[in-house]
Formats: C-alpha cells, sequence, structure tokens
C-alpha cells in the first residue's frame, strides 16, 4: 500500500468501487478505476459541499452523468462522511440498498439527480447551472454574494456521443455559464469497442465551437496537473469549460484499455492481479486505510465551516434586504406565498370560446406575476404554444434593449429575464427543466408541441422517477391541428405519456379546466404535471350549467347529468371531445337516453382518489359507457369496460383543415349518436 496520502486515496476509491461491483458480481468497474484521480482531486480540493447538510443552498453541485460509475460516486460519498455506511456500500445493487445500480435523487444522501441514461446528467448540470446563474443575478447584491456555486460534471464518450449532449453543450456554450465545468473521462473505450470504431471527433474543437475553454489533461493519475486544470476552469467566467482527461478504463486491471472492463466484475482472479499490481492487499476486502479516511473526512470540518459562514452572510442578507430574503427562502423551500392564484382568471361562459393554448397563456400570466419561482420556456415555439412569460425578459448572456440590468453581472450579461429559450432542442429542454427543478429555487416548464414530446420522453421518465416538480405544456394535442399532417398530428402520444408511472398528464376541456389544470400544475411537487392543450378554440362551457371546472382536481367528474333518474348510459372524454359528448347528449336525452356526460382530463388524478369516488362517477352497475378521444384507443377499455365502446383514432391522421379532417375520421355529433345507440339497444 502506498505511503503518498494521495494515491493512498486514489486507490481506496479505486478498491471500494471494485470490491462492491465484485461482491454484487455485477456493475461498472471500469469507470473507477481509471476516474478515481480525478473524482479524488475534485472532491478533496474544489467541490464546495457538507456531507452532513447535501441539502445546503449553496453548495456546489455534483452530477456524475456517466451513472453507471456509480461505485465511484458511492466511495465518495460514504469516505467524505454522508449517511452511507459500509454496510450499504458493501449490499450495492441489492434488494432494499441505498446504493442502486445508477444513482438516484432521494434514494442515496448526496445524489443531486438520477442519471445513467447517457447524456441526461450533462444536461442536467447545464440546468443547475442556468439555475445558479439566475438566482444570483436575482438576489445577490453588492456585498451580499448569497448564491454563489459551481456546478461539476463526470461525463464519458458515452454522455459526449449522445445528440442530446450535443443539444446542451450548445446552449451551455451559448449562455457563457462560466460555473459550468465537466471533466471528460477520455479513455477511449465504451461498451462495445475502443472509440477508434465510432468516436474519432476532435471533441476539444468540438466544444471549442460550441463557446467551451477546453483543457487538456495528459495524464489521468497526475494529480498535480488535474488540480491544475480545475484551478483554470474555475478562474474562466465567460465560458463553461471542458477538462478532456486521458484516462485508462479498468486502470491496473488485466482488462485495462479494453471494453471487457466496462460493464462486468473483473472476476475473484482478476481483482487479485489488479490489487498486487497497484500494491494494495488483496484482503482484507473494502478495505479503508485509517489516515485515507481521516484525510476525506476533513470535507466534514470544511463544510461546516463553509455552511456557517454562509448562514453568517444570509442573516445579514436578511436584515439588509427582508423582502428579498423572504422571497428566495420561500423559493429555495418550494413553497407558493399566500395569495399567488388570486389573480387567476375564472373565464365567463363563451359560444366561441378559446383554444386551450390560448387560454393557459393567460393563466401562465397571471400566475408569473405572483410566483418568482416560475421559470422556463419552450423549444422556439413561443408564439405557437403561447407560453412566454410577458414583461420578464430573457434569460440571455447579452442584454436586450431597453431590459432593466440591475442584478446582472459585471460582464453586463442578462441573467434576471425568466424566459428561456432552449432553441429548436427539445431534447436538452427536457433535461435541462429537471436539472433547475433539482437545483431548487425554481417551478420549471418546458413547452412545444404534443407531437415533439417523443423527443423528450426520456426526460420526463426521469423527472418521474426523480418525484421532481416540473410542468409541461404541449400544444396542438390532435389531429386537430390540421394541414400540418400526419408528421406533426400527436396520436399516439396521450397513451405513452399516460403510460410512464408517476406522470399526471391533463388535457383539459376549456379555459376554466385549463385554469384549474395550472393550478394542479403549480401545487403538485413530488412529480412531473404534463399538460395537453389545444390549438383549435373550444367553447367556454357555462359552469351554472355543467359542473364545476375544480372537479379537474378528482380527475374525472361528472359534467352532466342525466335528466331524468339513474344513468343508462355514461358518455366519457378529454378535452377537446368533451364538447362532442355534451352534443351528443342533449339529442339522445331528447330521445329518452338518460345520459350522464364525464369530462376526465387526468386518468392519474382519478386513479388517486378513493373507490367510493370513482364508482359514485363511473357506476359499475351501468355498463353501457362510451369513450370518446382523438387518440389511440389503448387503455381506455379500463373505464369503458367489457360491454363499452371507445371512439378514437388507431391510426395516423392527414394533411387538411381540421373542419375536413374530423368529419372523415368520424368525430361527428352524429357518430357518436351512433355508438351510444348501439350501447343503449345492443
Amino acid at each position: 500500500m502506498s505511503e503518498n496520502l494521495d494515491q493512498q486515496c486514489i486507490d481506496t476509491l479505486r478498491f471500494l468501487s471494485v470490491d462492491m461491483v465484485q461482491k454484487a458480481e455485477s456493475g461498472h468497474p471500469g469507470l473507477p478505476l481509471g476516474a478515481a484521480p480525478m473524482a479524488y482531486v475534485l472532491w478533496t480540493r474544489h467541490l464546495k459541499h457538507h456531507p452532513e447538510n447535501p441539502h445546503w443552498v449553496d453548495r456546489d453541485r455534483f452530477v456524475l452523468s456517466a451513472g453507471h460509475g456509480s461505485a465511484l460516486l458511492y466511495s465518495l460519498l460514504h469516505m467524505t462522511g454522508y449517511d452511507l455506511s459500509q454496510d450499504d456500500i458493501k449490499n450495492f445493487r441489492q434488494w432494499g440498498s441505498k446504493t442502486p445500480g445508477h444513482p438516484e435523487r432521494g434514494h442515496t444522501p448526496g445524489v443531486e439527480v438520477t442519471t445513467g441514461p447517457l447524456g441526461q446528467g450533462l444536461a442536467n448540470a447545464v440546468g443547475m447551472a442556468i439555475g445558479e446563474a439566475h438566482l444570483a443575478a436575482c438576489y445577490n447584491r453588492d456585498g451580499h454574494q448569497l448564491i454563489d456555486h459551481h456546478t461539476w460534471a463526470i461525463v464519458s464518450d458515452g454522455d459526449l456521443m449522445e445528440g442530446l449532449a450535443s443539444e446542451a453543450a450548445s446552449l451551455a456554450g451559448h449562455l457563457k455559464l462560466g460555473k459550468l465545468i465537466c471533466l471528460y473521462d477520455d479513455n477511449s473505450v465504451t461498451l462495445s469497442a475502443g472509440t477508434d470504431m465510432t468516436f474519432t471527433e476532435d471533441r476539444a474543437r468540438r466544444f471549442q465551437a460550441y463557446g467551451w475553454q477546453t483543457i487538456s489533461v495528459a495524464d489521468g493519475n497526475d494529480v498535480a496537473a488535474i488540480h491544475a486544470a480545475l484551478d483554470a476552469a474555475r478562474a474562466e467566467a465567460a465560458r463553461p469549460s471542458l477538462i478532456l482527461v486521458r484516462t485508462h478504463i479498468g486502470f491496473g486491471s488485466p482488462e485495462q484499455d479494453s471494453f471487457l472492463a466496462h460493464g462486468s466484475p473483473l472476476g475473484v482472479e482478476d481483482v487479485r492481479k489488479t490489487k498486487q499490481k497497484l500494491g494494495w492487499p488483496v484482503q482484507p476486502t473494502f478495505l479503508i486505510p485509517a489516515p485515507a479516511l481521516a484525510h476525506f473526512r476533513q470535507a466534514l470540518d470544511r463544510g461546516l465551516k463553509a455552511e456557517t459562514q454562509w448562514n453568517g452572510r444570509l442573516d445579514a442578507y436578511d436584515k439588509a434586504f427582508p423582502g428579498q430574503s423572504r422571497e428566495l427562502q420561500q423559493r429555495l423551500r418550494g413553497e407558493l406565498a399566500s395569495g399567488w392564484d388570486e389573480d387567476i382568471p375564472s373565464f365567463p361562459a363563451d359560444a366561441k370560446g378559446m383554444s386551450t393554448r390560448v387560454a393557459g397563456g393567460i393563466v401562465m400570466n397571471a400566475i408569473s406575476a405572483k410566483v418568482a419561482a416560475l421559470f422556463g420556456g419552450s423549444a422556439d415555439l413561443d408564439p405557437s404554444t403561447h407560453t412566454a412569460l410577458k414583461g420578464l425578459g430573457d434569460f440571455n448572456p447579452h442584454v436586450t434593449s431597453g431590459e432593466d440590468t440591475q442584478g446582472s453581472d459585471a460582464a453586463g450579461w442578462s441573467r434576471k429575464g425568466r424566459n428561456l429559450h432552449s432553441g429548436v432542442r427539445e431534447h436538452a429542454m427536457g433535461a435541462i427543466v429537471n436539472g433547475l427543478a433539482a437545483h431548487g429555487g425554481f417551478v420549471p416548464y418546458g413547452a412545444t408541441f404534443l407531437i415533439f414530446s417523443d423527443y423528450m420522453r426520456p426526460a420526463i421518465r426521469l423527472a418521474a422517477l426523480m418525484g421532481i416538480h416540473v410542468v409541461h405544456a404541449f400544444t396542438h394535442d390532435s389531429i386537430a391541428l390540421g394541414e400540418d399532417g400526419p408528421t406533426h398530428q400527436p396520436v399516439e402520444q396521450l397513451a405513452n405519456l399516460r403510460a410512464i408511472p408517476n406522470v399526471v398528464l391533463i388535457r383539459p376541456c376549456d379555459a376554466n379546466e385549463t385554469a384549474v389544470a395550472w393550478k394542479v400544475a403549480m401545487e403538485t411537487r413530488d412529480r412531473p404535471v404534463l399538460l395537453a392543450l389545444t390549438r383549435q378554440d373550444l367553447v367556454t362551457l357555462d359552469r351554472n350549467r355543467y359542473g364545476s371546472a375544480e372537479g379537474l382536481r378528482r380527475g374525472a367528474y361528472v359534467l352532466s347529468e342525466a335528466e331524468h333518474g339513474q344513468p343508462s348510459l355514461i358518455l366519457i372524454a378529454s378535452g377537446s371531445e368533451v364538447g362532442l359528448i355534451l352534443a351528443a347528449a342533449e339529442l339522445l336525452q331528447s330521445e329518452g337516453t338518460a345520459v350522464r356526460c364525464v369530462s376526465m382530463p387526468s386518468w392519474a388524478l382519478f386513479e388517486s382518489q378513493p373507490e367510493s369516488y370513482r364508482d359514485a362517477v363511473l357506476p359499475p352497475e351501468v355498463s353501457a359507457r362510451l369513450a370518446v378521444e382523438l387518440g389511440v384507443t389503448q387503455g381506455w377499455e379500463r373505464y369503458t369496460g367489457a360491454h363499452g365502446d371507445i371512439l378514437g383514432i388507431n391510426h395516423f391522421g392527414a394533411s387538411a383543415p381540421a373542419a375536413i379532417l374530423l368529419p372523415e375520421f368520424g368525430f361527428t355529433v352524429d357518430n357518436v349518436v351512433a355508438h351510444a345507440r348501439k350501447l343503449s339497444n345492443p
């Protein structure tokens, strides 16, 4: 065992990781063996954190974007004093453990975001850096630097191959996020081969073209060179930094520099050979030398000191700027101010009505005036999605004409704006929004057409897995968008998004349901909320005649009741098709059929209700049920039952005006009535 303390600490990280993987007989030993030196230097000399308070507001954020190397992160967390015991790391990848196969936010103390799907962590880090820059611009004052931290990430060849990384890195360079620093584990190996098979571009020049500073470290074991590179990155205020560290996957093992070291345990014999080659005792496993532990645990004192000093700055700030302090702390706690929703309008009944995208824009702007945390934007679609926050400026590296520059940094960059422009980068937008939510202090939102949620599904899934508060406004929610044709007409997307666990999808039927949907979106803190909104105008229902739009909170509610006695037929719809079933019900009632109409904007909210409520809305004894929705019928059978029917669209659309498409595909009052008659008179 080396007597050099740096080397001893590095090898401790390496072999805790190797022993974890070997004991589990599962995992990825290659990255920890190669990347341990850069992780050691970062965590002991540069990372500002307090292991006893993983949620300290002004901590640096660390993202292991190469999440398959989770054993290295768990080694770091244990060694520096987080609530992760040696028994926890010995239980790596096992049932009930705090050390799952890939890092999971909320599951393991100190893990900022859930990573593993490559590229996501890098884009999350961009979102975190945006969050730090915006809060600093909004709340820091001369002599009161309350928000001042870096975002760090370890990224891999695989991360940089993903298209998501290109999207996110391009935007980060444009935004000049100088406090974003990525260490690139440049080992020239992926899961199945060397990078010479697929990835031979000049990565440094590519990132330079994005507007990043790039720094190369020729030897990934050179502690002094890594330290110097990190210093240089921290000194660069105007550009994010990529540090290309030339490492060796599986360093010291018989599989060094081979893809064989990537994703499989070394095996008992090769573990022995690796330890012997690097001068580490073969036994005992999970060895932690006392000097190494003491050195790592200095993070506790450093973190306590840093947080204590910050608390003093917070006290001084609170006295000097009580209003701003109160607002900031409320944001960081994720709380909504009293009266946050008092300016949300109630829309009068209107036969012409408005599209729910327009209603959504009105509601968002009413909320944004009271909720400083609402921050986000669209993927180059604000004029179509109606999601711009009016008069609140653009988050941008440049000051725009007439913009209030108070709170901008020394270079004159505008950071206070609350409209984030992602450009045509839906995939990055989804992951950046996740990073903003994980950072804290935001109710972040994204917006695009529903069809392009396909680009964002991985980020939405991870938001659901993390249980974070994000909102997405998806407009142009059906084939009724018309002439753009089937490439832009969502058909399967509603079913696709409903299938993701822990996601609330809401498809409101008019302006007032849209207002309530946004209230739910703001109040729901433990999962993503997705709003499916129309391009076409919808009648604003007369709520004196129909059920209150507040019923949306329960996912489904009785909109209109049978005129006489118990219903013999139930019509169910979401969104724009609610108007169809109401019109059909009038005809059926005139024929003597007792019809109940149910608006069902959200399956997820409905499923969370007690069985008694669900049965009250959809009485089990009423088997004649017809569901109507402009999407695939998959899933609706759970509500229509074996004796019901579904009017949907199980094929792609076509390019034509909506007024032509809807009748061509059977979405007319007469066709709804015809389907209902078959159920009523089998």
